[in-house]
């Protein structure tokens, strides 16, 4: 039935007609922008928080979690770091929390960490490096999946760096990583570049620290039956 049909069937006054019509322009304004925000974030799934199964995985603190669902870490520029071995849950988690942030009017994008790297060598090659720094600034979150899980190119640990230290209390970023803090130096093959990135994405940040056995296996399908997510440490660092 059209807006004018149902105003004569109701009948209703102008004024609550014409306010019905106002309504109905700012809920689908609003949903084209919702629409806009989702494209732009390039999520790689739909999920959300209420896809993430507590009761089946009691090790995690879902205190921390639904703490962060509330997006106050956006506030004051602080990260997120979820730590863990493949298939723990630490995409599902992220892309959650991005999603959230998308539908409360935030501006987010998501990437892998070799997908980052990639763009960022190919900018410098091809002379484009300034309006790739701005464009992973721009988001009020950053998704950053993945780092440590394919090797990049010979700049990638700097790009990285560029990017986290651009954004140092400006924006949030939330990176899953398969490499525990402490093997960071390692792990990049330069001790200075590891250092200084961490400094800043521990500055303000929660740490969640995910040990506890695979639930999700190829294709990120759910494996009932085995709880995880065993320890999270929980809180935001004090700025020093």
């Amino acid at each position: 039935m059209s807006l004018s049909e149902k105003a004569r069937t109701e009948r209703m006054s102008l004024t609550a007609a014409l306010e019905r019509l106002l309504e109905i322009e700012v809920e689908a304004t609003e949903a084209r922008r919702l629409a806009a925000r989702l494209r732009f974030a390039c999520l790689p799934e739909p999920w959300t928080l209420n896809d993430f199964d507590f009761a089946a995985q009691p090790g995690v603190d879902e205190r921390l979690i639904h703490e962060l669902a509330t997006l106050r870490f956006l506030d004051d520029a602080s990260n997120v770091l979820f730590v863990g071995p493949p298939g723990v849950g630490k995409t599902m988690l992220s892309v959650a929390l991005g999603r959230a942030a998308v539908e409360a009017g935030h501006r987010v994008y998501f990437t892998t960490a070799a997908e980052l790297s990639a763009r960022c060598h190919k900018a410098a090659l091809e002379g484009w490096w300034k309006s790739c720094m701005n464009f992973f600034a721009g988001p009020k979150l950053l998704v950053i999946d993945e780092l440590g899980y394919l090797p990049g190119p010979e700049d990638g640990a700097s790009a990285l760096f560029q990017v986290i230290n651009q954004r140092y209390l400006k924006s949030s970023t939330i990176l899953t990583t398969n490499f525990g803090i402490a093997d960071w130096a390692g792990a990049f093959g330069d001790a200075t570049v590891a250092a200084a990135m961490l400094d800043r994405l521990l500055h303000r940040a929660a740490v969640a620290g995910i040990d506890g056995p695979e639930l999700y296996g190829a294709g990120h399908g759910y494996i009932t039956g085995q709880p995880a997510l065993r320890s999270v440490r929980a809180g935001f660092d004090s700025p020093a």
